[in-house]
């Protein structure tokens, strides 16, 4: 196994959690978890810039709006300057999906081998992944905060109108690619994460034949994650570009839209994290929510705080270790999976972003179409934890899926650190619950009275 490395990227640790992972896995696991983030000051750094050019963008656009400036070559070059911003976002989505979800899944070892504690932690986090797009898509189209939104976005494309819904039959079929190859080319997202899936385990099962691929497979991810770092640095102008045209266009009536929006989001998460995670521990867990909550606030306060799942892992497993009991065998199994492949907060934002464009652009999805947006967000977030800002190249993914517009997606980055603090806090939730329940089944809970 190769040493564990200083992760090079801002905002996560993630490549120290692969590795704590696949330790774990294979019985070397090491007393203390190296998580050597040390970028928060970069993170905050990008996050000021973003707020300034929001405030840039919007101060510009609602001139542009005042001056009658709806149209002209002016608007062009800001349409441009925003499509360059966004074709940058998507040339990276198929490699990052690939790699990233190889990794994370072929790090895993083989599953094969996997105990029983191994299924009930697997069983538990993707129960409770698809339990968050389910509520998130519930609350998008209950309060439905994208209809009759005008963002200043331009009619639907042919493409899209031209296209009918899926059928079942066709959604199943959409699943399993007939040529790998050629569902990269095509930029065919739920047969890449398919494919992707099938590849991970089946070099997880090679054991050591496969080491040398896992390692390119690394290296790969690695070199994805550099470029988006610095695509990432492009961030705050391509905010500023996408800003400014659409209230150029709009005017301020496009915060009422994004306020309904935000506050869809912070709903959802709520339910999810203050009705389905209790019911868990009450009923399967048999612990009091409130003596749980207070045993990992200081795990949950700095989730919120970083926005980094990874960061949080050291602060994590103390918690649960020392506050609610869970041996240290299961925390150490099932914490850094879960901050691997565990997402329910991003999954459930990810699929109220999509529904939120697509009211937004007066487009119904049917029940199949939001099927689709159910399976992606729930397989996308298998691969998330490697991706730093990883609510917007997943959100990139799962758009490209349902084959909706990517324009919309400047407008929701006004708001995404905040619901990017909020998202992370259930991720890492979700995580704790999950290693108390399966201490709990596992008869490794020691609760304190």
């Amino acid at each position: 196994m190769r040493p564990l490395r200083r992760c090079r990227l801002g905002g996560t640790a993630d490549y120290c959690v692969r590795q704590l992972t696949l330790q774990v896995l294979h019985g070397r696991v090491c007393r203390e978890t190296p998580c050597p983030t040390t970028t928060q000051g970069t993170h905050m750094k990008l996050t000021t810039k973003v707020f300034l050019a929001l405030l840039i963008g919007a101060v510009a656009g609602a001139t542009l709006n005042s001056l009658g400036q709806h149209e002209g070559r002016l608007m062009e070059a800001l349409d441009t300057g925003g499509k360059l911003f966004l074709r940058l976002l998507k040339m990276v989505i198929v490699p990052l999906i690939f790699t990233s979800i190889v990794h994370a899944v072929a790090g895993l070892g083989d599953l094969r081998k996997l105990t029983r504690i191994g299924a009930r932690t697997f069983v538990y986090y993707f129960t409770t992944t698809g339990i968050a797009v389910f509520l998130g898509l519930a609350a998008v189209n209950l309060a439905r905060p994208g209809v009759g939104a005008d963002l200043g976005l331009k009619g639907v494309p042919e493409r899209l109108q031209e296209q009918g819904p899926p059928s079942v039959s066709d959604l199943l079929l959409r699943v399993i690619p007939e040529n790998p190859v050629d569902a990269l080319a095509r930029t065919d997202v739920l047969q890449i994460i398919f494919f992707a899936l099938v590849l991970g385990v089946a070099l997880g099962m090679l054991g050591a034949k496969g080491q040398r691929t896992r390692e390119v497979i690394e290296e790969l991810n690695d070199a994805i994650l550099l470029i988006i770092g610095w695509v990432l640095k492009l961030v705050p102008y391509g905010v500023a570009l996408l800003m400014t045209r659409a209230l150029g266009r709009a005017g301020l009536d496009v915060f009422l839209p994004l306020l309904k929006y935000l506050g869809t989001v912070i709903g959802a998460l709520a339910v999810h994290a203050l009705l389905v995670y209790p019911f868990a521990l009450i009923f399967l867990a048999k612990v009091k929510p409130l003596q749980f909550f207070r045993g990992v606030s200081e795990a949950l306060v700095t989730a919120f705080s970083t926005s980094s799942s990874s960061a949080t892992l050291p602060v994590t497993m103390r918690c649960l270790q020392e506050n609610v009991g869970v041996s240290e065998r299961v925390s150490f199994f099932v914490l850094p999976i879960g901050a691997t492949v565990n997402m329910d907060g991003t999954a459930l934002y990810e699929a109220v972003a999509a529904m939120f464009i697509a009211q937004a652009y007066g487009i119904d999805l049917t029940l199949t179409q939001q099927l689709l947006v159910f399976l992606t967000a729930t397989l996308a977030a298998i691969g998330a934890a490697g991706i730093p800002e990883a609510g917007l190249f997943t959100m990139v993914i799962v758009l490209n899926a349902v084959g909706l517009p990517t324009e919309g997606i400047g407008l929701i980055l006004a708001v995404d650190r905040i619901l990017d603090m909020c998202r992370t806090t259930v991720n890492v939730l979700g995580d704790t619950v999950g290693a108390t329940l399966v201490a709990r089944l596992e008869g490794e809970l020691n609760a304190p009275d």
